[in-house]
């Protein structure tokens, strides 16, 4: 009896054990794995079963165990050199393409991108009518979009109306006028006669005349200075590139960083334009026969840039630090460019106007947390304030901030 009890315990501590394993797998952060997952991964892997520059990593946790998977991830080439039939074979099929090695990911960091790569697997597909929505979004929704351009249609048919209508009345007006009070059309319709009498009057009055030009004036005034106040803004602008490149693709479907392609985004005072050279870090082995990809090509044998054009500008009196906003102040690409991740054809989508800046800068708290050169400005500031601090609290409304 007591070496069957010992046999059940050990059993028991075996199937404990086995269950710890898996727990210990998925009770990572999948949250944190995504994070890990676009900054290392995705130029090379897809976490569906789609063919990157590697394989898929759907279903890897099912190919593999987590000790061969952080192996291969802190040494791809030491494994293939063991002679592991798994990995050589990978290392062949996919043309002796060697995989960058991650010494300085922990264990726990990988198991965590195996939990979003499995999280990513078990998440509901999109219905068509949700994939139709996103897809024909042609601003930053497909349901804005499509309202706005009924509002338009509809405002448009009104004015159309109105001016007819207009159009009628001035006819109508005119008739009377012609009419003389004491013709026996007007002495038949008492109605008729009032109106003539009264239109011949309204048209002599000096106080109506004025009125009316007063009127006229301040209409074309106020859109003149509409008009005016519409100078150097681009809103919408979306112009045509000499490459077809669609950031719903990478930075969407694909979910690149955009620190990959945009080198200064959290380190320069501009984002910096993509070089030819990083389009080659995953073109020089995919899709390399696709039109728009030969065009890489020969800008690269020509040793001549790509001549990309420019879709956000700010004039040459206002500055603008790119890190200052991403790196030191937390803000995401998302804050002034929009949903990129969705757009085919990337446009601006904010004014960029000077007081659009301005009004960001009133809203938006200081990013203080863990920052010591604030420690002493957030409790001066607390002393007089409830509200958090503001950027304008610190400064970012003077002048010479953003001007020269």
């Amino acid at each position: 009896m007591i070496t069957m009890k010992r046999l059940k315990v050990v059993a028991l501590m075996a199937v404990l054990g086995f269950f710890a394993s898996v727990v210990s797998v998925k009770a990572q952060d999948p949250a944190e794995g995504e994070q890990i997952f676009k900054n290392n991964c995705t130029s090379c892997h897809a976490a569906t079963d789609e063919v990157v520059i590697g394989p898929g990593l759907k279903g890897i946790s099912q190919r593999r165990p987590i000790d061969w998977l952080v192996k291969w991830v802190h040494n791809p080439q030491a494994v293939i050199a063991s002679g592991d039939k798994y990995a050589v074979d990978l290392f062949n099929k996919y043309n002796k393409t060697q995989m960058t090695a991650f010494p300085n990911l922990s264990e726990g960091q990988i198991k965590s991108v195996v939990a979003y790569i499995d999280a990513q697997a078990a998440a509901p597909v999109p219905t068509a009518g949700a994939v139709t929505a996103a897809g024909a979004a042609p601003a930053e929704g497909s349901a804005n979009g499509g309202m706005m351009q009924y509002i338009m249609i509809a405002l448009l048919l009104i004015m159309v109306l109105v001016l007819v209508a207009l159009l009628s009345i001035v006819s109508s007006l005119s008739k009377l006028a012609s009419v003389s009070p004491d013709s026996p059309e007007a002495q038949n319709v008492p109605l008729l006669k009032r109106l003539a009498e009264n239109g011949k009057k309204l048209a002599a009055n000096s106080a109506f005349k004025t009125g009316a030009a007063l009127l006229i004036t301040l209409l074309i005034g106020k859109a003149t200075i509409d008009a005016a106040y519409g100078v150097g803004i681009h809103q919408g602008y979306a112009p045509e590139q000499p490459i077809q490149f669609s950031h719903k693709l990478h930075a969407g479907q694909y979910q690149i960083n955009c620190n990959y392609c945009h080198t200064g985004v959290y380190k320069g005072k501009g984002a910096n334009i993509p070089s030819a050279n990083i389009c080659m870090n995953c073109h020089n082995a995919i899709k390399r026969e696709s039109p728009e990809i030969q065009k890489i090509y020969r800008s690269l044998e020509k040793d001549e840039p790509i001549q990309w054009v420019r879709v956000h500008n700010l004039p040459d009196l206002a500055y603008f630090n790119h890190s200052q906003h991403t790196n030191v102040g937390g803000l995401e690409c998302t804050n002034c460019h929009g949903e990129i991740a969705k757009m085919e054809v990337v446009q601006q989508r904010s004014t960029l106007t000077m007081g659009w800046c301005i009004d960001c800068h009133r809203k938006t708290d200081v990013n203080t947390k863990g920052n010591a050169y604030y420690d002493k400005l957030v409790e001066l500031h607390s002393k007089d304030h409830k509200e958090p601090l503001k950027v304008q609290n610190i400064g970012g409304l003077e002048c010479s901030k953003c001007h020269y």
